[in-house]
């Protein structure tokens, strides 16, 4: 709550003095108050999220809003999760540069714009039609182009794209879709919030190793459901 106070008192001050918030010095901010402060200690993790806009990655009237500790509306019924639940799921990937990595819920494309950002090579998902246009635009507009982009139910993943190295699920259901296990290599690592009751579930760290799954709950979220197409 201190850090969030004090995120607002300086964007007042520097919207006061410039017009506009100085974003640049609000990311800082945002690293040092909401993630070094925490648990997120990977430098490539840090260093990605000081250096991409996630104000352009929100609505214009939210711009001001997007490093605040907070998750924020982008449309359609989906949310742009806060900064630290983005560090905190990257970071529990345990990624090395080049590793192959599936996000299932592009949204607003900030995520995938961090994992390109460390260095990854991104293959993402969005369900939702008009959201996933936008932010196809969006990513190539930022100059994300090794972004590969896919509109589509992401339950089933992206088979011809598969192993990969990594996957990421950024919507709530009640178990492990049994594609995104068939397409995780081994040694490889998906972080995915799991739970029966909707809003409430557990991020739960999956591990494929010699053949076997291994899960590890990592913290209790709240997520958007998980959005399937109806046939």
């Amino acid at each position: 709550m201190k850090a969030l106070l004090a995120l607002s008192i300086s964007m007042s001050y520097l919207t006061a003095l410039s017009g506009q918030p100085d974003f640049g010095t609000l990311r800082e901010q945002m690293v040092k108050e909401q993630l070094r402060a925490r648990d997120i200690t990977s430098a490539r993790v840090l260093e990605a999220m000081k250096t991409v806009p996630r104000h352009l990655f929100v609505r214009d009237q939210d711009q001001e809003a997007a490093y605040g500790d907070h998750p924020l509306p982008i449309g359609w019924g989906q949310t742009i999760s806060q900064p630290y639940m983005v560090a905190a799921m990257t970071q529990a990937l345990d990624l090395r540069k080049g590793d192959k990595v599936l996000e299932v819920g592009t949204g607003s494309g900030y995520q995938a714009a961090v994992l390109a950002q460390m260095g990854m090579e991104v293959y993402t998902i969005e369900i939702v039609a008009p959201l996933g246009t936008q932010t196809k635009e969006l990513l190539r507009k930022l100059g994300y182009d090794q972004v590969q982009t896919r509109i589509g139910d992401g339950y089933h993943g992206w088979p011809e794209a598969a192993p990969f190295d990594a996957i990421m699920v950024t919507a709530g259901g009640p178990t492990i879709p049994k594609d995104l296990l068939a397409q995780l290599r081994e040694g490889g690592r998906m972080v995915i919030p799991l739970g029966k009751t909707q809003g409430v579930q557990e991020l739960t760290r999956v591990t494929r190793r010699e053949g076997k799954i291994h899960t590890e709950v990592l913290m209790a979220v709240r997520f958007v459901p998980f959005t399937r197409n109806p046939n």
